[in-house]
């Protein structure tokens, strides 16, 4: 009798393993991901995803850090003015987390030992004091842009009015006759938000650094 071929590549891999969690926290949230529901996501054993991830949170610190790959950081290569590369980045920043809301609240955690966090930080950080910001206020930078990206991907500003006109009676609320409307504007109107809440915030800074030089 002939033996079964091997298969040529492994049944299970940490890019397989976190692809599935990072769908899954996609789908369903945070709560939805166990080591036993991934094995069975995946067609194999429990026992086998320790092979690679010794915790369910070393799934989700790798999922994380997945999504922070996706983040663009060649603005701060190139050449761009600290401020345009700032905007381009947090435009770029605020896509990947609202593709991969879930996962927000790991990330908010803070780098920790992430790669992919540590490179963003890291990045952001170099070119700040590359263009002349002081450490302290460049790591507050830091900070500033990720409070305010997050937090504009946690939730959807549009998206938590109803689309009911009679839930907004003007006797009760009368500056919101239009506010059953943001429902379905909800795009365009959280968009236009970020825009103007990031033009604010970049502003703010310019003068500051206007402050350093004078």
């Amino acid at each position: 009798m002939s033996r079964m071929a091997r298969p040529r590549k492994p049944l299970l891999s940490r890019e397989r393993i976190v692809g599935a969690a990072r769908a899954l926290v996609d789908a369903e949230g945070l709560a939805a991901v166990s080591t036993r529901r991934l094995a069975a996501e995946l067609g194999v054993s429990g026992p086998s995803l320790y092979n690679h991830f010794r915790t369910k949170d070393e799934i989700l610190e790798a999922v994380a850090d997945s999504v922070s790959a996706q983040v663009d950081l060649s603005m701060f290569e190139d050449g761009r003015p600290w401020r345009t590369a700032l905007h381009d980045w947090a435009v770029s920043y605020r896509a990947a987390l609202r593709t991969h809301p879930n996962i927000v609240p790991v990330l908010a955690q803070g780098p920790g030992r992430r790669p992919s966090g540590l490179r963003l930080a890291d990045a952001v950080y170099g070119a700040m004091t590359a263009a002349g910001w002081p450490p302290s206020q460049a790591t507050s930078i830091g900070a500033l842009m990720r409070y305010f990206v997050m937090g504009s991907a946690l939730g959807s500003f549009a998206g938590g009015f109803v689309d009911d006109a009679a839930a907004y009676d003007p006797a009760d609320y009368p500056h919101l006759g239009q506010a059953h409307l943001l429902a379905e504007r909800q795009d365009a109107v959280d968009e236009r938000a970020f825009e103007t809440g990031l033009r604010a915030l970049l502003d703010g800074l310019e003068q500051q650094y206007r402050a350093l030089g004078d």
